[in-house]
């Protein structure tokens, strides 16, 4: 055994020690990243499986490759740094959706590259696995940035649907896999490839397109998952077990956290794929209701200030508006004043899962008062006021009740059980549901219309002016 054999060895033992201590890493952070006060370990522990990853993969590659990994990862930095620093907290799910779009294409020039480059001594499962990988990260980059376009609010919200619209999609994806056979039998004929390409990048359009905004976080776990997936399919194509591991953790977990998601809007994991949910839907009058109570931050403080518990209600319309520093400083002001104060999070409230969550984190709302629906129900029949903040969907009793309603059964906070229910919203639009909310008109709701940011300042001020209450 020569001096070059033995230190190509231990070069090789390096690799998978460092591929293995990755794997962990990555594991690590998926367990960790499931609760706020050890998130900031899971996302340390990702980032020291992904620098371990790095260096496993460069420590057996050519030297003079090197300098354009090391450029790549240069730009990629300074490109990364800089969205985010820019990128408020309020436009995250546009972020990460941007982020899927740009980690699915890079999976899938990869992928046309390894093809491109040869394929002699390929076997048919590599080749399939090839192929399924192009046209699994062609359709997620063009999906992924039709959900970012969706949630920037450069394509409208609603979905778009046409009669066949699914026996349409279906049959644009088993050309496709068809085009995916075809390279299998015949590898050495490059025909095969642009097919699955266009049909990639145009699949990812029309799925997208014909899903509302009501079903955006379960859309972008799912984009996670197919871009997981493909990453997958590009480790066993290239024959590199740590994005094999990385992608099977991205796609698995994405595809379980599509799932949820679903249970959480009691529908079925292909109503949400294939129903078109978020369609605007004919509404009863508002006269059927009775009319809706306007109110005054004026009378708002006044009911807070006497209040003994208040349970805050987040939502879209936080985000939107970028309430959540002054909801907290305003909730900190009814906690200095012996006020017990509450969140109620709901699993689907806003555009990605725990979007609530990572707000009022990022406000530093004490991880405590944070309380998941099934936990925080119990509390509303004792709830002096429930202050809804951008809210809709997600508190409307019409989903306990009625059958025809498209939100029929999935799990609402129980707002309407509180004394008094306070709804800060900018007008009565529906929710992305589409139907009118029936909380708006029952006897204990107020309306508070404007904009969430001003009227919480508004409510400080006002609660400020209280004698007797600490700022």
């Amino acid at each position: 055994m020569n001096e070059a054999t033995t230190s190509h060895d231990i070069l090789d033992w390096l690799q998978l020690f460092l591929y293995a201590g990755a794997g962990v890493g990555f594991i690590l952070a998926l367990k960790w990243l499931t609760h706020p006060t050890t998130a900031r370990k899971g996302i340390l522990a990702g980032e020291l499986g992904m620098v371990g990853a790095v260096v496993g993969t460069l420590i057996t590659g050519e030297i003079e490759q090197w300098i354009w990994i090391i450029v790549a990862i240069f730009l990629g930095s300074i490109v990364g740094t800089m969205i985010g620093l820019k990128v408020p907290m309020t436009a995250m799910p546009q972020r990460i959706a941007f982020s899927h779009a740009f980690g699915a294409l890079a999976a899938a020039l990869v992928g046309t590259a390894e093809y491109l480059l040869g394929t002699d001594g390929l076997s048919a499962f590599v080749l399939a696995v090839l192929g399924v990988e192009m046209l699994l990260g062609y359709l997620t980059f063009t999906g992924s940035l039709m959900a970012f376009g969706k949630l920037q609010g450069w394509l409208p919200d609603r979905p778009w649907v046409y009669t066949g619209q699914n026996l349409v999609n279906f049959g644009f994806l088993l050309v496709g896999l068809g085009c995916v056979v075809m390279l299998v039998v015949d590898p050495a004929n490059t025909m095969y490839l642009w097919p699955i390409i266009g049909i990639g990048l145009l699949y990812g359009v029309m799925f997208v397109l014909r899903i509302g905004g009501a079903d955006m976080p379960t859309v972008i776990s799912l984009l996670n998952s197919f871009a997981g997936l493909s990453g997958a399919a590009l480790g066993f194509a290239i024959d590199n077990p740590i994005l094999i591991i990385a992608g099977a953790l991205d796609g698995s977990s994405g595809f379980l956290l599509s799932l949820f998601m679903s249970r959480a809007m009691n529908r079925s994991f292909s109503n949400v794929l294939f129903g078109a949910f978020g369609q605007e839907k004919s509404t009863a009058v508002a006269g059927e209701h009775g009319p809706v109570r306007e109110t005054t931050t004026e009378e708002v403080a006044m009911l807070l200030d006497t209040a003994s518990l208040v349970i805050v209600v987040p939502g879209y319309g936080m985000a939107a508006a970028q309430a959540q520093h002054k909801v907290a400083e305003l909730t900190d002001m009814l906690a200095k004043g012996g006020t017990e104060v509450a969140f109620a999070i709901h699993p689907v409230a806003g555009r990605m899962p725990g979007h609530m969550n990572v707000l009022l984190a990022e406000a530093d709302v004490p991880y405590d008062r944070m309380i998941e629906l099934d936990d925080v129900n119990g509390d509303f029949p004792r709830c002096d006021v429930a202050l809804v903040i951008g809210a809709n969907d997600v508190v409307n009793p019409a989903a306990r009740h009625d059958k025809g309603s498209p939100i029929f059964g999935m799990p609402i906070l129980d707002v309407d059980k509180a004394a008094n229910v306070v709804v800060i919203k900018r007008s009565m639009r529906s929710g992305f549901a589409g139907i009118e909310n029936e909380l708006f008109y029952q006897q204990q709701s107020s309306m508070l219309f404007g904009d969430a940011k001003e009227v919480a300042a508004e409510l400080v001020h006002e609660l400020g002016r209280i004698p007797g209450r600490a700022r």
